[in-house]
């Protein structure tokens, strides 16, 4: 026999073979159209037409029109850099493009008179369709008959508990049968379906905001408008020291003018600075995925070090989902606690029990209890809030207490006092009746509690807590980030759950029901400043909480495993899903938790506090080298002299002292909370060493061809200034190295001590000092170079010095202020 012929006779025929065929070419079935905002075409335009790759592709080309490819090997970062940032994107358009609330899978509908299987996008709006225990409901629809049927309306309403569906009520896509059947009529399809609208608004891309990223793209908008006027008043400069226009054009000097141009414009670009921070981040994706974390979009590692708000979901994150039996409570010194204890699981031993009858079954079940006589059965109803049983020698009812109390003789006062106070405590309780008689004869058409039933005992459950989530709760305390339960679930129910987790230390958590919040943003933003726990709340409350909580300034995370969690994890700076979590969930947060574990997220958050105060260090030695580019640069316009140094020699020195270096600093541990005022920080640090290499450097060109009675027309004395130069360059280098990883002891000293040793080394070796243009001074050369050594750290020292007392000076004001 067929499973349609097992089901219940209906009268209704379902839709004809020709109607289903007319709405599905009006449009009119499942089917959703799925794509993201961004095509490939836009994600690539954004990452190779970019203000970076322009600026250095137009230097690369320039250099490479001279013929001295050496001189272009800068321009390889364009490459990388580019391919990181594509790959990356088209990672999470491919995620977006998956977005789906609903699980495709076959469904059962009335076409034609008969029960026919069809695909999920095949359902058509009025199809006559079956709703089973434990499919998801795929379209909305309304009931035209129902058989017991229980919904877990948790992915769209937040409520854990379910809800006991009857004849015209309506359903609503994303929902999940639990219990029982019901033969509905589809009142919505495809992109009209609550759950595809939805989906429509979580799957708007939304790019990260990267601070690191702002600050990077500031220093280059900034750099441009010095870059293009710079550039061509290089050009025109070098080409006068070189004899003049004709002069550069008859002998070819050009070349060397325009290389001598680009090595100014590529020194002011931090070029590695943009290539090692998506490297970072792509790093600490890696690192955290280890631990079953899944970083969707690599800029929000940074956002996790800013975060200081985390807005909690209950279920999936601080309990499991899952329901645990805690212990059964005798209401009489007497009883007997083992045919209580039967006669609970045999009411619990239903076909197909909901979460609390699962729970109450593996607890005893552990205790060694099986299956009894059961003689006669009353399935429990939501509607009646009771289920019951005659195990032929007493009727056994079970349900909520001040339901069953409230049909039952004598008063009870004291045990409904009990059953409040467990409550509180987060319990769910549920009361255990006797009546010593037989079952009525109309027991099972029309079921009704025996009124001199007696209770007997109290059923204590409550929802299993993860075992992590008090301590990692308390290491968010102590790192200063305010935590909120936000839950559709009763707020006195959660409030008790927050208690124990300690959500707010010693303090008991303050909670309110979320019907009673203002609708007005300002008005919602200072109430939530006094509100540790909200329940009952709706999913556009929990998109409006966000919205609130950024209006004071607060960087939001928020944590989520259902559909009604999407559109606030959306609207924070960084949603986190569960791994268990609603496809739509999980496909829109910019992290997921694989394996579902709360303890992961201080990891998270330290990992994105690595990358931040890491990648200010390393900020901090590329601006170094931007500014004394640029403020070369303009002496070398203003002054009319050849540039001190060619673009190979930069290459060199920035990989040894910037490059390199940085790249290990930017993995090494670092605990440090991240701190506002990331650019500012940046800019206070690279300017004096900057200004102190600028200044040594023209120095160094303005003095040296007098003093060593140089010619730079000539071409053999100007490489030799450039050459000594590059020396002098180095060591400064390794001077700003030493600043930037402070403090120098263990592995930063030898760090610092490696690079300086490797960049001597480099110059020995004839290969390599033959394809960066560097010497080894010798005579006279070499004390000119030991000199102007002395000069350049002299130099260095003061203005490092004085920045540092002015500094002082100005935090010793606002302390006075204060």
């Amino acid at each position: 026999m067929s499973e349609s012929q097992t089901m219940p006779d209906i009268a209704e025929t379902g839709l004809t073979s020709a109607q289903v065929a007319d709405l599905k070419a009006n449009g009119q079935s499942n089917a959703v159209k799925s794509s993201t905002s961004r095509s490939l075409a836009d994600i690539v335009r954004a990452n190779v037409f970019t203000l970076f790759n322009g600026i250095i592709f137009a230097a690369m080309i320039l250099v490479l029109v001279t013929g001295s490819w050496k001189d272009a090997v800068f321009g390889f970062v364009i490459i990388i850099n580019t391919g990181i940032g594509i790959v990356t994107e088209l990672k999470a358009k491919r995620t977006l493009d998956k977005l789906s609330i609903l699980v495709a899978s076959d469904y059962l509908v009335r076409r034609d008179g008969a029960d026919v299987q069809v695909p999920h996008n095949e359902i058509v709006l009025g199809d006559i369709m079956w709703i089973r225990a434990g499919e998801q409901v795929p379209a909305d629809a309304r009931i035209v008959r129902s058989w017991g049927l229980e919904l877990d309306e948790s992915m769209l309403t937040g409520e854990s508990r379910t809800v006991r569906k009857s004849k015209d009520d309506d359903i609503y896509s994303g929902s999940t049968a639990v219990s029982g059947m019901a033969l509905v009529r589809v009142t919505a399809v495809g992109a009209h379906s609550y759950a595809a609208t939805l989906t429509a608004q979580a799957k708007v891309y939304k790019k990260t905001v990267s601070d690191l990223n702002k600050g990077i793209n500031t220093i280059l908008k900034f750099m441009t408008f010095l870059v293009v006027p710079l550039c061509v008043l290089l050009i025109w400069s070098q080409m006068n020291a070189v004899g003049g226009w004709n002069a550069a054009v008859s002998t070819g000097e050009w070349r060397s003018a325009v290389i001598s141009a680009v090595a100014g414009v590529v020194g002011m670009i931090p070029e590695g600075l943009v290539l090692l921070t998506s490297l970072n981040f792509a790093v600490a994706a890696m690192r955290l995925a280890r631990k079953n974390t899944l970083v969707q979009e690599l800029e929000s590692v940074e956002t996790l070090a800013r975060v200081d708000c985390l807005n909690l979901d209950k279920t999936g994150t601080i309990t499991d989902g899952g329901i645990m039996l805690n212990r059964v409570e005798a209401l009489d010194a007497e009883a007997d606690m083992r045919s209580i204890k039967q006669a609970l699981f045999d009411l619990s031993n239903e076909g197909q029990p909901n979460g609390t009858g699962q729970a109450v079954l593996a607890g005893l079940d552990e205790q060694g209890f099986s299956a009894g006589r059961v003689d006669a059965r009353v399935p429990f109803s939501s509607a009646r809030k009771w289920s019951s049983i005659f195990d032929g020698s007493a009727v056994w009812t079970m349900g909520a207490p001040e339901v069953m109390v409230s049909q039952m003789d004598g008063d009870y006062a004291d045990i409904l006092r009990k059953v409040d106070e467990y409550a509180k405590d987060g319990n769910r309780v549920l009361l255990i009746a006797r009546h010593g008689g037989a079952a009525p004869a109309d027991y099972e058409s029309e079921p009704s509690l025996d009124r001199s039933s007696r209770p007997v005992a109290l059923v204590l459950c409550s929802e299993h807590i993860r075992s992590d989530a008090e301590s990692t709760l308390r290491w968010f305390r102590e790192q200063g980030v305010r935590c909120r339960i936000i839950s559709g679930d009763n707020p006195v129910t959660v409030g008790a759950i927050a208690r124990k987790v300690r959500l707010t230390g010693d303090r008991e958590p303050r909670f309110m029901d979320a019907r009673e919040l203002p609708e007005d943003i300002d008005e919602l933003a200072e109430v939530l400043d006094n509100v540790d726990v909200l329940g009952r709340v709706l999913p556009n409350q929990k998109k409006a909480v966000v919205q609130a909580l950024h209006r004071n300034g607060h960087v939001v995370a928020m944590t989520g495993d259902g559909v009604n969690d999407a559109l606030a994890l959306k609207e924070a700076d960084l949603g986190i899903a569960m791994g268990n979590a609603a496809p739509a969930t999980k496909a829109i947060a910019q992290v997921v938790l694989v394996d579902s574990k709360f303890s992961h997220l201080p990891d998270v958050v330290a990992r994105g506090r690595q990358v931040m105060a890491n990648m200010e260090r390393v900020a901090s030695l590329f601006l170094v080298k931007t500014v004394y580019s640029a403020l070369i640069s303009l002496g070398v316009v203003l002054t009319q002299i050849p540039f001190p140094y060619l673009p190979r020699h930069i290459t060199y020195i920035g990989g040894l002292t910037i490059g390199v270096p940085a790249f290990i600093l930017a993995l090494a541990p670092n605990t440090r909370r991240y701190i506002p005022g990331f650019l500012k920080r940046v800019v206070r640090f690279a300017l004096p060493g900057g200004i102190a290499v600028a200044l040594s450097i023209l120095l160094s060109t303005w003095l040296l061809p007098g003093i060593m009675h140089w010619d730079v027309s000539n071409a053999a004395d100007l490489a030799q200034l450039r050459a000594l130069n590059a020396i002098v360059l180095f060591v400064l280098g390794i001077l700003v190295l030493a600043r930037v990883a402070r403090p120098l002891v263990g592995w930063r000293g030898l760090m610092v001590l490696a690079f300086a040793a490797i960049g001597a080394l480099g110059v020995a070796i004839p290969f390599v000092r033959r394809f960066f243009a560097l010497i080894v001074p010798r005579g006279s050369t070499l004390m000119a170079t030991l000199i102007m050594i002395a000069v350049a750290v002299a130099i260095f020292l003061v203005c490092v010095g004085t920045a540092r007392v002015l500094s002082m000076r100005k935090q010793a004001g606002k302390t006075e202020k204060i």
